[in-house]
């Protein structure tokens, strides 16, 4: 499930303008965002620890876009939900990335 995931980001993420209509990609990943974070908690945590794993199979940019999935799509938040202590670490690694 993570590479199919993986590979539709990429696909909406990489693919040329001329391709693929901004307007659309942006749209299919706030889709994908919202239904990433309304899966099982426990099938997210399972698919959050994948994209490092299969982070491997890609290389260059699609490399570091499969490994910012849950980054990306806030995943790690969503798992938190509900616990002060996590949301306020996640927030700050976020500062510190950001």
């Amino acid at each position: 499930m993570a590479r199919i995931i993986a590979d539709f980001i990429l696909f909406l993420d990489l693919t040329d303008d001329e391709v693929l209509d901004p307007d659309a990609a942006v749209l299919m990943m706030e889709d994908m965002a919202a239904r990433l974070q309304d899966l099982d908690k426990g099938f997210l945590r399972e698919l959050v620890d994948a994209f490092p794993v299969i982070a491997s199979e890609y290389s260059g940019e699609a490399h570091k876009l499969v490994l910012d999935i849950p980054y990306s799509f806030y995943l790690e938040e969503t798992l938190a939900a509900g616990d002060p202590v996590r949301l306020a670490e996640l927030e700050a690694l976020r500062d510190a990335r950001d």
